[in-house]
């Protein structure tokens, strides 16, 4: 009885798939991606193995900072689903992986070992704002849709196939975006940032360090899961002076007091 019920919503949505917000057409609702999500961000925090989360009550410093940045960050006029997403932040301990991902319906993890590599708070709030452009633009919904099938997400969504299910954080980790993807979720993290006081240009010298420092390989997994589009740094740079090359402002005793933030726990449990 399930398998029919999957296959008649499959064939409606099917049917019924129309544009979304950003334009693009999807055969999943808003509500459905904030199901999705949901289920997702249950399998990551009930997986201590692979996902050991930071917890809020014993790093309340560290997020009240990263929570301050995408506050910031959220308030742009240009997020779509601004009021409608979750917009939760949780940082992975792992400091030998750099990379972030957000998952549908706007649940953002972020690696400490991407944290430490960053040099500068604006360089941050880029990669918060690529990841909610992600989501914004439900990105993560469309590669698994398309990895996965309309059949497959509409029965996670009912609660079936226990194996993806049951592994549904390790699955978000293997989509890979298309460059079409990476250069749509830069041109808006460009354009989020131009409404901050945060300088977009420090998007552009994060991707060029961090390909001279080890490219899509080893501890760099950011490049492997969002590929590189063609020229991504000097596309960047044009649209910062499109959107009237912002500089910003110094965040640096704010940024300093966020790596203390973390460090100081990290000292604590040696």
């Amino acid at each position: 009885m399930k398998n029919l019920l999957i296959l008649f919503i499959s064939s409606i949505l099917l049917i019924i798939s129309c544009k979304s917000k950003d334009g693009d057409y999807t055969f999943f609702s808003t509500s459905d991606d904030m199901a999705l999500g949901e289920k997702v961000a249950g399998q990551i925090e009930n997986d201590p193995v692979n996902f050991p989360i930071l917890s809020e009550n014993e790093y309340p410093e560290l997020y009240e900072h990263l929570n301050r940045i995408t506050g910031k960050i959220l308030q742009s006029s240009q997020i779509l689903h601004r009021s409608e997403f979750a917009w939760q932040l949780k940082v992975i301990d792992n400091d030998t992986l750099y990379n972030a991902f957000c998952t549908p319906g706007g649940y953002i993890y972020v690696y400490s070992g991407l944290i430490k590599f960053v040099q500068s708070e604006d360089e941050l709030a880029g990669i918060l704002a690529h990841e909610i452009a992600h989501g914004d633009l439900r990105h993560s919904t469309d590669q698994m849709t398309k990895t996965y099938g309309v059949k497959v997400i509409a029965s996670l969504l009912l609660g079936g196939d226990s194996e993806i299910l049951a592994n549904l954080g390790i699955n978000l980790l293997g989509l890979k975006f298309s460059r079409s993807d990476e250069a749509e979720a830069d041109e808006f993290a460009v354009a989020y940032l131009s409404e901050t006081d945060y300088n977009p240009l420090s998007f552009a010298a994060f991707f060029e360090r961090m390909e001279k420092s080890g490219g899509s390989m080893g501890s760099f997994q950011f490049l492997s899961t969002h590929p590189n589009p063609e020229n991504r740094v000097e596309k960047i740079e044009a649209l910062w002076k499109a959107n009237g090359s912002k500089m910003g402002v110094d965040h640096s005793a704010n940024f300093n007091k966020l790596l203390e933030s973390l460090e100081a726990q990290d000292s604590a449990e040696k």
